[in-house]
This record gives structure tokens, C-alpha cells and sequence, in this order.
């Protein structure tokens, strides 16, 4: 049975369990906490959906400034 937190609303719970199943790549891995694991997934995602230009400058993964499209 999936744990559920006090403080999540019923969105935010139904996102965390769906992603707490695991890709087949992080199965074959391991995970010690599923739900964890979703829990910081999806905060980490929400942070480059909410503020894309902070968190792309700091991301090693990104392009630079000058080589992305303007809007």
C-alpha cells in the first residue's frame, strides 16, 4: 500500500504515486524509497518548469545563453 502525506493535497499525492512506479531502468537499479525518490523527481522538475532560465544557467546539461532560441 502506497503512504500518503498529511501534507500533500490529492493532486500532488495522485502525481507522486504515479511516478513512484518505477522505469524499468530504475527498477533494475534499485530504489531504497520509491516515493521519496518520485517526491524529489517531481520537485526538480516543478523547479525547471517554474523558473527554466535560473535553473537551465545552473544545469551542466543546457545550452548556453547564446545558443538557445529567443522568445
Amino acid at each position: 500500500m502506497t503512504e500518503k502525506h498529511e501534507d500533500s493535497d490529492p493532486a500532488t499525492d495522485h502525481r507522486i504515486t504515479g511516478r513512484s512506479d518505477l522505469l524499468p531502468e530504475e527498477r533494475a537499479a534499485g530504489s531504497d524509497d520509491p516515493r521519496q525518490q518520485a517526491e524529489a523527481i517531481l520537485e526538480e522538475s516543478d523547479d525547471r518548469t517554474d523558473e527554466p532560465g535560473r535553473t537551465g544557467e545552473e544545469s551542466t546539461q543546457t545550452s548556453s545563453p547564446d545558443d538557445r532560441p529567443s522568445s
